[in-house]
């Protein structure tokens, strides 16, 4: 379902995440107080504009209480970030997501009316870690404290093996979920498929398994 969809802070994060979200099929609003960052993504979403997000009016003014959704992702300045939440929820936008620099930030978010809060920053940080322990994987995903998805790229050791062979449930307790080959993927993969080299296997597990499974 298309859905209309604000993003508030077109740096590195908000521009990926508009980018996205228009590519995804969502109608996609813009905003940055930087003439450069709105010409800079003016041709990749649906409009883009250069406004002040601390004023109440000029959301309304902008359409803002129409809107399915916000993400604030505001860089360094955090007190445009909570200003911008606050007025978002109090013209009724239903659901804000918002980028937090820290934890005290975060919390504030939260307090002001913030739906969810993310950490840019500490997840990209926990999947570097993770990337250290893990060489195999081509990225890593943390679902919870101790447990995480790999996506493990299929080398010479794996390739022309059935995934029953491989006895990764057995082996090292972990769940294969999806395999890419291409553009094709393959959800819950039968333990017949054979694999090929090249491809994506995405698996679940503990860290400590999957680690194990990652320095086979």
């Amino acid at each position: 379902m298309r859905r209309q969809i604000i993003v508030i802070g077109v740096g590195r994060f908000g521009s990926a995440v508009a980018m996205e979200l228009e590519r995804l099929g969502h109608e996609v609003l813009a905003i940055d107080r930087s003439e450069r960052a709105i010409e800079a993504i003016a041709d990749y979403v649906t409009h883009a504009v250069t406004a002040d997000v601390t004023d109440q009016e000029t959301l309304r003014e902008l359409g803002a209480q129409d809107f399915d959704a916000a993400v604030v992702a505001i860089g360094t300045d955090e007190r445009s970030s909570i200003m911008a939440t606050v007025l978002l929820k109090k013209l009724g936008v239903k659901f804000v997501l918002a980028k937090a620099q820290n934890q005290l930030h975060g919390d504030i978010l939260s307090m002001v009316g913030a739906d969810r809060v993310v950490y840019p920053e500490r997840e990209t940080g926990v999947r570097v870690a993770h990337s250290l322990t893990m060489p195999l994987a081509k990225d890593y995903f943390d679902v919870g404290p101790g447990y995480g998805l790999a996506k493990v790229i299929v080398d010479a050791r794996l390739a022309g093996k059935t995934l029953e062979e491989l006895d990764l449930r057995g082996r090292f307790s972990v769940t294969p979920l999806f395999l890419r080959r291409g553009d094709q993927v393959t959800m819950n993969p039968h333990r017949d498929e054979r694999l090929r080299l090249g491809d994506e296997l995405t698996v679940a597990g503990r860290d400590e398994q999957l680690e194990q499974l990652l320095q086979m």
